[in-house]
């Protein structure tokens, strides 16, 4: 329990091209425990963005996360964030330390943290994406009408060799086909030197958060752990061995047994 008597709150953060089905395997487990999870869909990652969303560096995200947090009557919480997700909880835990009780990383590596996938993840983990969602106009050009060759490539390259489930890819495909969210997620990787600066700025003064990174050993792996060690002081490695990008959907029992166990070791 919290320390005013409520269930304590888990906020979780879903990355690209995702949508929070990313989580159905997590959020069951979490709320059979006690604690009381808010799910969050950042702008454009397989929801039309609000129409004052107009800057999508993660800070400024953060930020957003933050107010709606405030607005509720958080005080204290634990964050859960995958690919984008991951970035903008990180930032939300350096802006909010007190409140940030916890937070899990899952397959990320930050913008401005200079780490090399080890093997056999940088053989399946793409890397023409960031490019080509960089290039101005490029992805507008070619995506639409072949959204299921774009999302479908990055999908199936990222998962590894135990891919994804039919029915979650598929309902992935049908979230980023709505309008307005190519450019939206485009925006992402277009704040890139912002990110970047942004980030850096934070890693002079370490997070003392405690992290714990969860990696797939056919994507980043232990790369999570190692990108975290710059950013924070105490990280806990875990890989998962069969999962590629998605670990909480490719092996949700250990992963949950995992966040469970962090989670109780940090009320």
């Amino acid at each position: 329990m919290s320390d005013d008597g409520a269930a304590p709150l888990v906020v979780l953060l879903h990355g690209w091209p995702v949508t929070s089905a990313h989580w159905r395997y997590l959020i069951p487990v979490l709320r059979a425990a006690g604690m009381s999870t808010l799910p969050v869909t950042l702008p454009g990652l397989g929801a039309a963005p609000e129409a004052d969303v107009t800057d999508y560096r993660k800070i400024i995200l953060a930020q957003r996360v933050r107010a709606h947090l405030v607005e509720q009557g958080a005080r204290r919480y634990a964050i859960i964030g995958h690919d984008w997700g991951a970035s903008v909880g990180f930032l939300l835990s350096a802006l909010d330390r007190a409140a940030v009780r916890a937070l899990v990383v899952e397959e990320e590596i930050l913008p401005g943290v200079d780490i090399a996938l080890p093997a056999p993840g940088r053989e399946h983990y793409p890397s023409w994406h960031a490019a080509f969602n960089r290039a101005p106009g490029l992805a507008e050009a070619l995506v639409p009408g072949r959204e299921a060759a774009y999302y479908g490539t990055f999908l199936h390259q990222s998962a590894g060799p135990a891919g994804l489930e039919p029915e979650a890819e598929q309902a992935y495909l049908d979230a980023y086909r709505a309008s307005g969210i190519l450019q939206a997620a485009l925006a992402y990787y277009r704040t890139r030197d912002a990110d970047l600066a942004d980030v850096l700025s934070l890693a002079e003064h370490r997070i003392g958060t405690p992290v714990l990174a969860i990696g797939g050993r056919y994507a980043m792996g232990a790369a999570v752990a190692q990108g975290m060690r710059a950013l924070a002081t105490d990280v806990t490695e875990l890989v998962l061995q069969r999962s590629g990008h998605y670990p909480a959907e490719q092996e949700p029992e250990d992963a949950n047994r995992a966040i469970m166990h962090f989670l109780r070791q940090h009320p």
